[in-house]
């Protein structure tokens, strides 16, 4: 699977910056970003968390969904291989 992001810290400020760099797909003018769309889940009110049996699939496995988890932070495919469950964050597609 190629990577759809490039993530950068910055030391140039004294605060920790997380720069994201989006992948895009097509030729010039027809060019669109390969995330289409992304769902957050946990909110700081409302935290949302599923057992290893219960983790969703994002669009029938084309998307992925982002979990925090005893053993770190992790996708849900990785999730179900270690078999741990956590607070999902969100979903991305």
């Amino acid at each position: 699977m190629s990577r759809v992001f490039d993530i950068a810290e910055s030391d140039k400020t004294k605060h920790q910056v997380l720069r994201l760099k989006l992948k895009y797909v097509g030729e010039r003018r027809e060019r669109r970003p390969v995330i289409s769309g992304l769902e957050r889940i946990s909110r700081p009110g409302r935290r949302v968390y599923t057992r290893k049996d219960d983790i969703p699939w994002v669009l029938a496995g084309i998307g992925v969904a982002i979990l925090s988890t005893p053993k770190g932070v992790m996708t849900g495919q990785r999730a179900r291989q270690l078999g741990v469950g956590g607070e999902i964050l969100c979903k991305v597609w």
